[in-house]
């Protein structure tokens, strides 16, 4: 069995910050599953991570004599996936213009690699492969995501039977002849109008879509996730699994166990796992004037320029929003925050900072956010384990770096 490692360069793992905080990019969901679920699905063989070394101590590499070290920020299709199979020892799979896909080799040569201190024999592949490099490509690539994700859960399956409470608008049937709705055992959807024109809708295992919410596909409804009553979801979104949302949303990542039940208006975001966002909370995703949005990089320490119209709200895990916040276009919110109060916040919210636009911010007491993190993972039969809090204390560490951008 091929001995396959995810890994995440040190630039990539950066430029993804503060999202890459609590993870390895192969863990970010992308359409309906994970990258790293993608590339366990195209590219069978025993599987895991290279990732920052402070994550190690959770996503540790298994190092054999002769492994497969694929890039966690490329997407992998079917095809990407037969040309890194061919791979012979000691050559890389690169796109056209040099980034590097994978490779085949010992821990050495690869870490060799990394350094750029090592020159692999390298094959240019010749098709398309989506590379992620910054936070909003996740939402730009999602749609296509979801389409390529549902074709492929759904192949030769048969969907669970729709009520006849919902109304179903568009065709039955995608262009190349898949189902365009797909229904999961044990989901419950009633009373809800479904628009499968513009791409297929997927709704996982034991999900709840409440009466009275219009959803227009490509979108991801995946496990356990439920959409409250009266919702409107707009094309390319992802609810992650355990996900909770109402109000409007419109092209947005939600990665799992996160909520925005209620009212209010996200779209072009990303948002991490066990953050909750509050009742008629609005986050900007077009500035007033149309021009180009800057989004936070940390590794910049600047804003950057993103040749975007459209982008929102980039919130990272165990953040919170209270009830009526409003989020400027473009919002980088960090790990574990807590925000409150009237006004918007500047663009860049460090992580484990408390407050808002009128009062200011501090930082987050350490041992409170175990608590508050406790007690939300708690509610859905999730431990915040003594390996998880090694990771957040070293997260805290190197966020108070970045404090300086506030």
């Amino acid at each position: 069995m091929r001995n396959i490692i995810i890994y995440d360069s040190p630039e990539v793992h950066a430029d993804m910050l503060p999202l890459s905080f609590t993870r390895p990019v192969s863990d970010f969901r992308l359409g309906i599953t994970t990258i790293a679920e993608k590339w366990q699905r195209y590219l069978p063989g025993n599987y895991s991570v290279h990732t920052a070394e402070y994550l190690q101590i959770k996503f540790a590499p298994k190092v054999e004599t002769d492994n497969f070290f694929v890039a966690a920020n490329c997407v992998p299709t079917p095809q990407v996936a037969q040309a890194v199979e061919a791979l012979q020892p000691g050559q890389a799979l690169v796109l056209a213009e040099g980034e590097y896909v994978a490779f085949r080799g010992n821990i050495d040569d690869f870490r060799a690699l990394i350094a750029g201190t090592h020159e692999p024999e390298k094959i240019v592949y010749e098709g398309e492969c989506t590379a992620l490099h910054y936070l909003y490509d996740i939402f730009l690539n999602n749609a296509a995501a979801i389409e390529a994700d549902f074709r492929a859960l759904t192949a030769g399956r048969k969907s669970a039977e729709l009520s006849d409470t919902n109304t179903v608008i568009g065709p039955d049937r995608l262009a190349d002849g898949f189902p365009a709705l797909f229904i999961e055992e044990g989901a419950e959807v009633e009373g809800v109008t479904i628009n499968l024109r513009q791409g297929p809708v997927y709704i996982g295992k034991d999900a709840k879509i409440l009466e009275g919410s219009c959803v227009r596909g490509p979108l991801a409804h995946c496990e356990a996730a439920q959409i409250n009553m009266g919702a409107k979801i707009y094309p390319g979104t992802t609810l992650g699994p355990h996900c909770k949302v109402g109000g409007e949303l419109n092209n947005v990542v939600m990665f799992g166990y996160s909520n925005k039940a209620h009212d209010g208006y996200l779209g072009n975001a990303v948002i991490g796992e066990w953050c909750n966002i509050g009742a008629g909370t609005n986050a900007s995703n077009l500035k007033n004037d149309y021009s180009l949005i800057r989004l936070w990089n940390y590794p910049r320490r600047s804003f950057l320029r993103t040749k975007l119209q459209f982008c929102g709200l980039m919130m990272a895990d165990h953040s919170k929003a209270a009830i009526n916040c409003a989020f400027n276009t473009a919002t980088v919110v960090g790990v574990g925050c807590n925000i409150h109060g009237v006004g918007f916040p500047r663009p860049f919210v460090p992580s484990f900072s408390e407050g808002g636009a009128q009062a200011g911010f501090r930082d987050v007491d350490l041992r409170k956010f175990f608590d508050i993190a406790a007690r939300a993972m708690a509610r859905r039969d999730i431990e915040l384990t003594e390996q998880d809090k090694d990771i957040f204390r070293r997260i805290y560490e190197v966020a108070a770096t970045y404090k300086s951008g506030r």
